[in-house]
């Protein structure tokens, strides 16, 4: 168990870099959504690829970022059941969510988009806008996402099974429920 616990140590330092550092792309789709808006007022130019690229940044935002929420432990639930069972029973929910929904689907969407992001990238296929963007890039970043994702699960799945062997503290302990809406 110690090699996997290092192999989920080295997964969760890469979700982690990557999580605190893709809100940069943020910014990058601010400037190019605030810019894109001035050149059209000022100059009554605009771009379809400016604003594609706006659409770029915030699908790499949402799909680079959804390992880390796994990581963080902020993905939705549904917390007024979670929160009335033992910490046993939710372990025993992560396990069999990880291993009969999570992983399984990521896989299948890793399988399923590598073809997509292939053709895409060898045909140089281009948006169907007028000035639009090249695809590829739009969908290898579904691609990274879902295998980020599915290394972030096999790492939740490994924490998971060695806090319930006592090898490990829950790393999530203490952090509680959500509050609820009020």
């Amino acid at each position: 168990m110690g090699g996997l616990l290092a192999l989920s140590r080295v997964i969760d330092a890469v979700t982690a870099f990557i999580g605190r550092n893709v809100i940069w792309l943020i910014l990058a789709a601010i400037i190019v959504s605030a810019g894109n808006a001035i050149i059209r007022k000022a100059f009554d130019m605009s771009s379809n690829a400016w604003l594609e690229l706006q659409w770029y940044l915030f699908g790499a935002v949402f799909m680079l970022a959804a390992a880390y929420t796994l990581q963080r432990n902020e993905h939705i639930r549904i917390d007024i059941l979670s929160g009335r069972l033992s910490q046993n029973a939710r372990n025993w929910i992560d396990i069999f969510g990880h291993v009969l929904m999570l992983l399984p689907f990521t896989a299948l969407m890793i399988y399923e988009s590598t073809p997509f992001v292939l053709r895409a990238l060898y045909s140089g296929e281009m948006s169907g806008s007028a000035g639009g963007l090249i695809i590829w890039p739009a969908r290898a970043f579904i691609l990274a996402g879902f295998f980020l994702l599915f290394l972030q699960g096999i790492s939740e799945l490994i924490k998971r099974i060695a806090v319930m062997r006592g090898l490990i503290a829950d790393p999530h302990a203490g952090q509680g429920h959500h509050a609820p809406l009020e």
